[in-house]
C-alpha cells in the first residue's frame, strides 16, 4: 500500500530532545513480547486477539520457536481485505491478507529512528525485532502517547505521526 509523501516533516527527536527525553531507546517505550499468530492461523483468531488485548495489529510469524517476524495484520486489513471483500472468515488464513516486509527497529535503535520510519511509512506501529529478525517487541502510537513523560510533547508527536496517515486521502 503507497500514501501519499509529504514535504520535510518535523524532527521528532528534537521534540524529544527538548523536554528532556534526549536518546531514548526504543526498548525503553516499547510494548515487550507481543501477541502473535502464524500465517495458517485463521483471520478469526487474529481478531480475537485485537480484542482481548486491545491492540490494532498483531505481527506475524514464522513459528512458535523462532519468531521470525514475517509480516502483520492490523485491523485496518481485516475491515478491507476481509469484511468488505466479503470473505468467508472461517476459511480465511492471514497469510491471505496479511501486510509482508513490515517497516521495523531494533531495541537499541534510538526512539527518534522509529518515529521517523513511523512517519516516513505512515504506519501508527513498528515492530521491534532483534537481530535474528525475531519479534521482541512493538511500537505503537499508543506508546508514544502513554509512555513519553512531557504532555505537550506526546502532544506534538501523536499529531505528527497522525498528520502522515490523512495526508493524500
Amino acid at each position: 500500500m503507497h500514501y501519499a509523501t509529504f514535504g520535510r516533516h518535523l524532527e521528532l527527536a528534537d521534540l524529544a530532545n527538548k523536554e528532556g527525553e534526549s536518546n531514548m531507546k526504543c526498548k525503553e517505550i516499547m510494548t515487550k513480547d507481543p501477541v502473535c499468530c502464524l500465517p495458517d492461523d485463521e483471520v478469526q483468531k487474529a481478531a480475537k486477539l485485537m480484542k482481548d488485548e486491545d491492540v490494532g495489529v498483531i505481527p506475524i510469524i514464522e513459528d512458535e520457536d523462532t519468531k521470525t517476524l514475517l509480516g502483520i495484520v492490523t485491523d485496518r486489513d481485516l475491515a478491507l481485505r476481509v469484511v468488505a471483500e466479503g470473505r468467508n472468515i472461517a476459511g480465511t488464513r492471514i497469510k491471505d491478507v496479511m501486510t509482508t516486509g513490515a517497516v521495523s527497529c531494533r531495541p537499541d535503535d534510538d526512539l527518534q529512528k522509529a518515529l521517523d520510519a513511523m512517519e516516513e511509512n505512515q504506519v501508527r506501529r513498528i515492530p521491534v525485532v532483534d537481530h535474528n529478525q525475531t519479534i521482541v517487541g512493538i511500537i505503537a502510537q499508543a506508546d508514544v502517547a502513554t509512555r513519553l513523560s512531557e504532555p505537550k510533547k506526546t502532544a506534538e508527536v501523536v499529531e505528527e505521526i497522525s498528520k502522515a496517515q490523512t495526508v493524500g486521502k
